[in-house]
């Protein structure tokens, strides 16, 4: 058995959104393949990180609230 099949069985059974964080993973190191760089930084691992969490939102709706929810009121 190749270490890819071993990889898709494990991740069969993980829940979904375990099997998200992997898939978020395999496209981390694959932006690394692309780019050459072997190692990232703690900074350039916390942008990937936020890009990836972030992707698909910019076609959610905007904000639930207004500025006037951000007003202190005393």
């Amino acid at each position: 058995m190749t270490v890819a099949e071993k990889i898709h069985q494990r991740v069969l059974v993980l829940p979904t959104p375990m099997q998200s964080e992997v898939l978020n993973f395999v496209e981390f190191l694959l932006t690394k393949v692309k780019t050459g760089v072997t190692e990232m930084d703690d900074q350039e691992w916390a942008n990937f990180s936020l890009t990836m969490a972030m992707r698909g939102m910019e076609d959610e709706p905007g904000p639930e609230y207004t500025l006037a929810d951000l007003k202190e009121r005393f």
